[in-house]
């Protein structure tokens, strides 16, 4: 089975991470198993200074995994090394029937794009990029060609999403 992606972009403080994190309850409610990859700034940490695996990790150590009866963890440090491709960390994750995948903005899987009244930046990102299929906006989009919805519109989107990768 080919792995599903679908893609949530925008600008800084556009509302990305509102939106995944309601589409994934939603998608959720619906009975699919999701996954999701969150691009990030280059200096954020998941562990907390003075912990077991944090010192394991400040001794060089180049993954930790941590594991209880609830949940593991594995953090790869890069030491150096290329941060790895959007690819190479999807062909890490288990099956699901579908990954959300948060940021990304250049690579060429389908996404939406969010455009909200607050964001930093509103220039729209769907201009030259074929791969961004739709928007989710807080404010009118009256010269937009590609399909709108309102932000807040989280079954309509959901919908869509699952129309575009084929989970309908």
């Amino acid at each position: 089975m080919t792995q599903r992606i679908f893609g949530i972009t925008g600008w800084k403080n556009s509302g990305k991470t509102t939106l995944t994190e309601s589409l994934v309850t939603e998608l959720s409610r619906r009975g699919w198993k999701i996954s999701t990859v969150k691009h990030a700034h280059h200096d954020f940490d998941i562990d907390k200074e003075g912990t077991d695996s944090f010192r394991h990790r400040q001794a060089g150590a180049g993954e930790v995994a941590i594991v209880s009866g609830r949940r593991w963890a594995l953090m790869h440090e890069l030491r150096g090394e290329q941060e790895p491709t959007l690819d190479a960390v999807l062909e890490r994750l288990a099956p699901c029937d579908l990954v959300l995948v948060e940021g990304y903005k250049q690579e060429g899987h389908s996404k939406i794009e969010v455009r909200r009244t607050a964001a930093r930046d509103r220039t729209p990102l769907s201009t030259g990029n074929p791969s961004v299929l739709a928007v989710a906006a807080d404010f009118d989009q009256p010269d937009e060609t590609l399909p709108v919805f309102a932000l807040n519109d989280v079954g309509a989107i959901a919908d869509f999403i699952e129309t575009t990768v084929g989970l309908r």
